[in-house]
């Protein structure tokens, strides 16, 4: 695995007019597990494509190894940086797996054969997200969480040293998010890939995490290790939510608990 730099600077970026993020300057870590937090609309997901190429700045650069993402031949580019964005559309009637065999695209040329190595990174990828058994299935017949699992299997089978993933548990239960979440870990552990994903649970990320950003209102609101990041004041600030924050008795990371009106100690009201 190659180590990789991917830097936003100055970064503005927006749809239909509107700028969405606001002069972001980030470093992403490099070989480590980022995750990005933030309440609804403050720009998590802008964020990731246009660090992905898929929408261009207003304003900034994305540098990857210190030039221009927009500057790279796609082929380039997809075999460094991969993305799982957060409502991906499969083609109609396409099995689990030719789809995650789409993953190998930017690893072959024109005139290039399927190789054997192609084979086992599409069966490794299978394997590591349980959906081996269903690899003759059609993708559009399958539950939200199995299709969920397949469009993970191609971002893995891509193999790139870069992984962005928008929203990644959207639609498993807490069994299959925690599979999927141990899954990248090993994947950023035993690959040493650059894992930067967007999360609503702020406990999830908090625990796998590395480096945590919290954004709001198209900034950067606060960034670093989960313990200098997820605090009472943050969540105050960026959620709008009284909170307290405690350590995770399993990780020894910060937890945080939500304050609201029931359910308290005392509360008979709740």
């Amino acid at each position: 695995m190659t180590d990789h730099t991917l830097v936003a600077t100055g970064l503005s970026a927006g749809y239909d007019g509107k700028e969405i993020l606001q002069g972001l300057d980030l470093a992403i870590p490099s070989g480590r597990i980022t995750v990005v937090v933030g309440a609804n609309a403050c720009g998590k997901s802008t964020f990731l494509r246009t660090l992905s190429r898929l929408l261009a700045p207003t304003k900034g650069h994305v540098l990857l190894d210190g030039a221009s993402i927009h500057r790279m031949p796609a082929r380039q580019l997809a075999r460094t940086l991969g993305l799982l964005p957060q409502a991906p559309i499969a083609p109609e009637g396409i099995t689990v797996v030719d789809l995650v065999s789409r993953g190998r695209h930017p690893h072959k040329s024109l005139f290039s054969r399927w190789t054997r190595g192609d084979d086992e990174a599409v069966d490794g990828a299978l394997a590591a997200t349980k959906t081996f058994d269903l690899a003759e299935r059609p993708v559009d017949e399958l539950s939200g969480g199995q299709r969920q699992r397949v469009w993970i299997a191609m971002a893995l089978a891509q193999e790139t040293d870069i992984l962005l993933l928008d929203e990644p548990t959207t639609f498993l239960d807490i069994n299959h998010q925690i599979d999927v979440l141990d899954l990248l870990t090993d994947l950023n552990r035993e690959r040493g890939t650059t894992i930067v994903m967007v999360l609503h649970d702020l406990n999830l990320a908090a625990r796998y995490a590395d480096a945590l950003v919290a954004m709001a209102g198209g900034r950067i609101h606060a960034f670093g290790t989960p313990e200098e990041v997820l605090t009472e004041d943050m969540v105050r600030k960026v959620f709008g939510l009284e909170s307290r924050v405690i350590s995770d008795p399993l990780s020894r990371r910060p937890m945080m608990l939500p304050i609201g009106r029931h359910k308290m100690a005392g509360n008979e009201a709740a």
